[in-house]
């Protein structure tokens, strides 16, 4: 086999110790955490994913350069899905280079774009006979003006979350072909420090940047969690789970505030504390291919203030655990994006 299961003994074992490390440290935990993942684990832990099909949005830079590396390293066919055609064909070829006989492939989308989303979901659905992981992990951060994709959203909402919202739909078919079905969205410490503002969701009557990335991180976590309770209720047999990086060194400051706002001046000045985008990537892999990974878990790291440090459970902000709000976006999201999940 390849993929190890854990007896219901020793999963409510795991679960026991889990919960006894996580009230000594202090840690909010989900209910449906289980086996505590090595502080140590890094790609060396992969197993093997001969065979498995995985699409990573963003793969072209970043931490989904080194998700879609390292797990094209593992033996898994890799498609990255991205907006410029340039850099996903240079991050293939990277792949290719570094990993002789990789399987990986560009596909363009832009998730600021329902039209561009649904002509990917349509081609995956066309080309492939199941889909086993899909990694969520696109995003944008903090742009100093409020902007607007091409179907009238807030742009961070409508990238960072509405767009992953709607492909997740799209494919639900070709992951429920797969044995073994995982959906790793890539949410934010920000997250702790958003609210979604059903009044004003998409910041046109007040915008702040960080607001509304953090609003965005927190919404992706919610879905994240609403999406297993989905999939555990009608039998999808999709394990729906969130991670984030901590803080990365990355290209998300460059591209969104930038690096001479007051944000990426101070971000500048702590960047060699911070993770490395590989190091960023290990809580997405973890989630996406450590067997004992659990759906409806949140992993990152766990040193200061989650912004570094080894591998674990990561912190949930209360608000991502509000289940009426996690069902009223829900359905929000459905309307706003015309997708309706099976």
């Amino acid at each position: 086999m390849r993929y190890c299961k854990l007896s219901i003994a020793n999963l409510k074992l795991a679960r026991y110790f889990t919960m006894c490390v996580a009230l000594l440290s202090g840690m909010s935990i989900n209910a449906s955490d289980g086996v505590v993942p090595k502080p140590d684990w890094s790609i060396s832990d992969i197993p093997s994913q001969d065979g498995r099909v995985v699409l990573i949005t963003g793969g072209s830079s970043g931490m989904g350069y080194e998700d879609a590396l390292a797990l094209a390293r593992a033996g898994a066919e890799v498609i990255i899905a991205a907006r410029n055609p340039d850099r996903g064909k240079e991050a293939v070829a990277r792949i290719q280079e570094s990993v002789p006989g990789a399987k990986v492939k560009f596909e363009r989308v832009d998730l600021s774009d329902l039209s561009s989303i649904r002509e990917l979901a349509r081609r995956l659905n066309q080309e492939f006979s199941h889909l086993d992981v899909l990694i969520n992990n696109a995003a944008i951060m903090a742009p100093a003006e409020r902007g607007t994709s091409v179907d009238g959203f807030e742009m961070q909402l409508a990238t960072n979350y509405l767009g992953h919202f709607a492909l997740t739909g799209l494919l639900v078919p070709l992951l429920r072909k797969s044995e073994d079905a995982r959906v790793v969205n890539l949410s934010s410490i920000a997250a702790a420090r958003g609210t979604i503002n059903f009044a004003d969701l998409q910041a046109e009557q007040q915008y702040n940047p960080m607001s509304a990335y953090a609003q965005s991180k927190l919404a992706i976590l919610q879905w994240s969690f609403e999406l297993q309770r989905r999939s555990e209720a009608a039998g999808w047999g999709i394990r729906s789970i969130a991670a984030h990086p901590g803080v990365a060194v990355t290209e998300l400051v460059a591209r969104g505030p930038g690096l001479n706002s007051e944000f990426g001046q101070r971000w500048a000045v702590d960047r060699d504390k911070y993770h490395s985008a590989a190091q960023g990537a290990l809580s997405t892999l973890y989630a996406a291919a450590a067997p004992e990974a659990i759906g409806g878990a949140y992993y990152g790291p766990t040193g200061e203030e989650q912004k570094r440090g080894p591998l674990g459970f990561a912190s949930t902000p209360a608000s991502a655990n509000n289940e009426a709000d996690a069902e009223k976006l829900w359905v929000i999201s459905e309307q706003l994006t015309g997708v309706e999940y099976p």
